[in-house]
């Protein structure tokens, strides 16, 4: 009688896990630029996107290879799990990470993924609502037996305008978009819609998919009697993530896009707020 397709796979030999005379450890090895599903909860709604994964584990100096094929049986499982719970969290990814390393035999791996999600959002002054698009993301590592650290990204487009500009003008300043790129360390769950909060708070002028000849009235004032250097810009919010308790480490940067030269200008900050 034939063999079952078990006993036939029991039967090949296992290459990656036969012993390497090189005694070399690899800090990362893995699968990456996977394109796969991903869910969020984003204000409070399921909000299903796809996510371009990068997922690692270390390699043992005697060990010849990683089992590939595991990685992805893991991510499967991890994006669609039995008991429904598909949403990417913040207590999720900490808990999911023993099983990767139980899965591959080893002692570090983790992940890094990103992903476009989206805000709907109100126009300040016609009350209309559109979506407007953000580019998130999350970076896990772990070691067996130590913390899991997740990382927590989101990029968000704003409206700066230029107080120099602004100073020596007669009429008009210069303004232009932005990119507030924030990565925070955390030790508790930060919403999505939080975060990005952090970023739009602190710009000349926040920004909305529709808006109506009222709203443009609106957001153009705004930004005039709000004006930021990208210095601003990026003090501004690292300030906001100091004072936020769930943050362990931060790191803000700001790209202006600039509207009258032919570059464009960048700053950051970035901490570790934890004890040394």
């Amino acid at each position: 009688m034939a063999a079952s397709m078990d006993e036939a796979a029991a039967l090949m030999p296992d290459v990656q896990g036969r012993h390497d005379p090189r005694a070399m450890p690899i800090a990362r090895v893995g699968v990456k630029n996977l394109r796969y599903p991903i869910a969020l909860q984003v204000a409070g709604c399921l909000q299903h996107s796809v996510g371009l994964w990068n997922v690692h584990v270390g390699l043992r100096a005697e060990q010849k290879g990683a089992h590939m094929s595991r990685l992805l049986a893991w991510l499967d499982g991890f994006t669609q799990p039995a008991d429904g719970a598909v949403a990417t969290t913040f207590e999720r990814l900490q808990g999911s990470m023993p099983d990767l390393l139980a899965l591959l035999e080893t002692a570090t791996g983790g992940l890094d993924v990103g992903f476009p999600f989206f805000i709907r959002k109100t126009a300040p002054v016609s009350g209309l609502q559109s979506l407007m698009e953000y580019d998130g993301g999350w970076a896990v590592t772990h070691t067996a037996g130590g913390p899991t650290e997740v990382r927590m990204v989101a990029t968000v487009p704003v409206k700066s305008l230029c107080p120099c500009s602004k100073e020596v003008s007669e009429d008009g300043a210069h303004n232009q978009r932005s990119h507030i790129r924030i990565e925070v360390l955390l030790n508790a769950p930060v919403p999505w819609e939080e975060l990005v909060r952090f970023a739009e708070d602190h710009a000349s002028s926040e920004l909305w998919g529709l808006l109506k000849r009222s709203d443009e009235k609106w957001v153009t004032e705004r930004a005039y009697a709000h004006p930021k250097f990208v210095e601003d810009l990026v003090r501004d919010v690292a300030l906001a993530l100091e004072g936020d308790h769930r943050i362990d480490a931060y790191s803000v940067d700001v790209t202006n896009f600039e509207s009258i030269h032919a570059h464009d200008v960048h700053a950051r900050v970035s901490r570790d707020k934890r004890p040394v």
